[in-house]
This record gives structure tokens, sequence and C-alpha cells, in this order.
């Protein structure tokens, strides 16, 4: 009988899911990616480039299901997890939160009133930002690109790496990157 409770136990464990990272007390997911910064867009973007990496804002908010499945299923994959790791300074933002943000700008507002302003609704929201800081403007008006929503390794590995080459320069859609690529079965 203790076998059968061991063996029920352990298949039990298997099925439950495994959170990739712990939530922190905001209630958002906190993997060892993540930067802890002062949440100054100039200062975090020249850390960014002092370090030759990308900088992705991402918004998310607790209870976040599509948050979740991110952090449980997409982030976790090891291309991705290592275009993060190797390649993007990333900053969390609570899409209720309280903590101040300094915009691009010098417009110092909370969380949930810059979300406002940069026109998120929806999490999570990634936020590619450019290489050097704009003269002026809005974190969202300087964006070379924004996801807003959950979407599968494939379209994520995409972007990361679309982001990386610079293809918002160039004259192939996004959505064209990601049909060519996804078709090439190098990728």
């Amino acid at each position: 009988m203790k076998l059968t409770t061991l063996l029920a136990a352990g298949f039990a464990a298997l099925a439950a899911p495994v959170l990739a990272s712990p939530m922190g007390d905001d209630g958002l997911h906190k993997p060892d990616w993540l930067r802890d910064t002062f949440r100054d867009m100039r200062e975090d973007l020249a850390e960014a480039a002092a370090e030759n990496r990308r900088m992705l804002v991402i918004w998310e908010q607790r209870g976040c299901i599509y948050c979740t499945r991110m952090h449980e299923e997409v982030f976790p994959d090891p291309e991705i997890e290592a275009l993060i790791r190797q390649n993007y300074f990333v900053v969390q933002m609570n899409l209720f939160g309280d903590v101040e943000v300094t915009d691009f700008d010098g417009t110092v507002l909370p969380e949930k009133e810059m979300a406002t302003r940069w026109g998120v609704m929806f999490t999570p929201t990634l936020m590619f930002m450019p290489e050097t800081a704009p003269e002026g403007g809005t974190a969202a008006q300087a964006a070379v690109a924004t996801m807003p929503g959950a979407f599968g390794k494939g379209t994520t590995r995409a972007l990361l790496q679309w982001v990386l080459d610079r293809g918002y320069e160039g004259d192939e859609h996004f959505q064209k990157y990601v049909a060519r690529t996804m078709a090439d079965p190098s990728n």
C-alpha cells in the first residue's frame, strides 16, 4: 500500500505544472534575467548599450494567465532563454504598479499612469527600445517594436531575433519574416 501511495504522489508531482520562475511580492514572475533598476528609461537604455544589449520592457500584471503562459512555456525554451540572457536587458513593469518610471522626455509617473501614457492595454506587452535614446518623446513613440499579448515559441523567438537583426529598418514586414523563418527547416 505504501508503494502505491508513493507512486501516486510521484505521478501527481509529474503532472503538476512547474513554475519557470519564482513569484515576487507584487504577484509577477521574477526570472533571474530581469534587471532591477530605478526605471529611468534613459539610464536603463544607457546601461543596456554599455553591455551591448537591446533594452526590452515587459509589462505584466498580477494574475495574468497569459504572462504565466509566457513564463512557463515560452521564456524557458532553451533558444529563447539564450537569446534573452545573451542579448537583452529586460525591465519589468507592473500594469497596475505604483513604482515611479522616468520616461525618455523626463516625465515621472507611477507605472500604472505610465502604462496609460504609453498606451499599454494588454499583458504581457513587450516593448523593444531603440539602441540610442531619443531626443524627447515617450518610450512608446521610441519603441522599434511592440508585441501586445502572449505568443508561441516560434513567434516570440522570431521577434527577439528580428529586433536583434534590426528587421524593423528593412522592407520585410515582421509577419513575412515569421512566415519565412518558420518555413525554413534550419530555424
